[in-house]
């Protein structure tokens, strides 16, 4: 639930470099460094003949939710009582024992005088 909540409020750009009709590098929460192939312009005054570029940057937004509703108002009595007595048995049912309880450590076993199961077995031969 956590995980919902983070991404659904959290904004992000992508930005897409592409040269010509390839993409060439994609950056999440930064600007794409570029494949280097860039023109740039011309420092002289009197040219007027200029080159198209052959590379194009493309930014995706993403925006997140910017308001959480919570809606803790509308939760009845009778569901409250519900959550707090569950979370309450959920948290208690991992707890452990101090210590191992057996029941049987105080009762010592019967003393065998003969041994019951040769007196009732038979034998084929």
């Amino acid at each position: 639930m956590a995980f919902v909540v983070l991404f659904s409020t959290m904004s992000f750009t992508i930005d897409m470099h592409y040269c010509g009709d390839k993409l060439v590098e994609t950056a999440i929460f930064h600007k794409a460094k570029g494949c280097g192939m860039e023109m740039e312009k011309p420092s002289t005054e009197g040219c007027s003949i200029t080159k198209k570029n052959c590379c194009d940057d493309k930014q995706l937004s993403i925006e997140g939710q910017d308001e959480l509703q919570l809606s803790v108002d509308k939760i009845s009595f009778e569901q409250q009582v519900f959550i707090t007595s569950f979370i309450y048995t959920y948290i208690n049912l991992f707890e452990g024992l101090e210590s191992n309880v057996s029941s049987y450590e105080e009762y010592k076993p019967p003393l065998v005088t003969c041994q019951i199961f040769k007196i009732d077995e038979t034998y084929l031969i």
